[in-house]
């Protein structure tokens, strides 16, 4: 279980003494396996009489801000953290993303939590930002991270469903998940959109939700904005008519590579492939893109047409820049001797499997299939299973990285 932190921890750990502390600390090894030699070696450091479970504290922080360089960048070696709030912080690209859009806002995060995404949004603002949180060891450590970053900290304790300041939009990224640590879905948050639209009517908020959120039952006026980062799907934002520009937008970011987007307002005649795809390219397109229900405009802009109209996956005869893509070397309907002969016949020893539509699982086959694989790991090959029409079609292909950035 992760330490649960406290107002005199974190009162602590903002410190002079927290921060020497720390300081002794980032020393330390502190990984899993060398974790009870380091809080025993902590302990004579850090003794009861400087306070009850400092050496705990200390380590915990200590361990956190490593986890966090990576993903909120390297001033994060100076923040404060808890376990649950670095996990659902926004990633710093994204974040940055956002921020972008509201730079001429004055803007209320009312959910600020640690400060993840005040900090993007104070860094990148003309106008006034606050923060608050119901948490008021959140509250006490988002004051902490944006000072250690040269920012102001105008962070409070209020409850977000509570009117605490005037003139401002509200930003709110309500809990994804409920008391007892269960992963909430579909339109399910905390607060609700429905209780946070409530008390923000006069002047809807930006929210921050989950990408797999069922934005079409919501139903909220404005704009839905799908943001990827990497190829994995981190955030539906739902933008308020006032700053509304498409429909849908998928946003797609690249870690130190260009990003792009694509829209509602773009074009969306794409043709459904009716030949044989062998020679020629399988293309299954980012996460934000089919979240976003945007495959027909993707496949419009590069040329590709719909293996299936039901289906997300793409074909062509080349991929788009920058797209890590499938080239067929053969294809026939679903059969795990067909799949397995193909394996064998081209000595595959490491084997990815894909699919879509169907009710296969990739690693209960892959654990049949083992048999079949008795290649080198090196001889690698791609299984995409997908649906197209009533039946599953299997293609035998071998991935192709991009060759540069989209």
């Amino acid at each position: 279980m992760a330490y649960q932190f406290t107002l005199d921890d974190g009162r602590f750990l903002s410190s002079p003494a927290g921060a020497e502390a720390l300081e002794q600390a980032a020393g330390f090894p502190l990984t899993d396996a060398s974790l009870l030699t380091d809080l025993t070696r902590l302990r004579r450091l850090f003794p009861v009489s400087a306070g009850p479970g400092r050496a705990a504290v200390v380590a915990e922080t200590v361990r956190l801000r490593r986890r966090a360089v990576g993903k909120l960048g390297p001033g994060a070696d100076r923040w404060l953290f808890t376990d649950e709030a670095l996990q659902q912080a926004t990633p710093l690209l994204v974040a940055t993303h956002r921020a972008r859009r509201l730079a001429d806002v004055g803007v209320h995060d009312v959910t600020c939590s640690i400060g993840a995404d005040l900090a993007a949004l104070v860094a990148g603002s003309s106008g006034v930002v606050l923060g608050s949180d119901l948490d008021p060891v959140r509250v006490l450590m988002a004051r902490h991270n944006l000072l250690a970053s040269g920012l102001p900290a105008g962070v409070a304790v209020a409850d977000a469903l509570t009117r605490t300041s005037r003139g401002l939009l509200a930003y709110a990224d309500p809990a994804r998940r409920d008391g007892t640590g269960r992963r909430i879905t579909s339109v399910s948050t905390l607060p609700s959109v429905a209780d946070l639209d409530a008390v923000y009517a006069d002047r809807p908020p930006v929210l921050r939700l989950p990408p797999g959120i069922d934005y079409d039952t919501l139903a909220r006026p404005g704009e839905v904005e799908i943001v990827s980062l990497d190829g994995g799907a981190r955030e539906a934002v739902l933008w308020p008519v006032q700053l509304a520009r498409v429909a849908r937008r998928a946003t797609v970011l690249v870690s130190g590579g260009a990003s792009w987007e694509v829209t509602s307002d773009d074009p969306d005649d794409c043709d459904v492939f009716a030949g044989d795809p062998v020679g020629g390219h399988l293309v299954d397109p980012d996460a934000a893109v089919v979240r976003a229900h945007l495959v027909r405009h993707y496949a419009a802009r590069h040329g590709l047409s719909l293996l299936d109209p039901h289906l997300a996956y793409l074909t062509g005869r080349s991929l788009p820049p920058g797209v890590r893509g499938f080239r067929v070397l053969d294809t026939a309907p679903y059969r795990e001797k067909t799949v397995a002969g193909w394996a064998r016949r081209d000595r595959i020893g490491t084997l990815e499997i894909k699919q879509r539509g169907t009710p296969l699982i990739p690693d209960d086959l892959r654990r049949r299939l083992r048999p079949a694989l008795t290649g080198p790991t090196t001889a690698a090959a791609t299984l995409v299973v997908a649906r197209i029409g009533s039946d599953a079609q299997a293609f035998w292909c071998r991935a192709v990285e991009p060759a540069h950035a989209s």
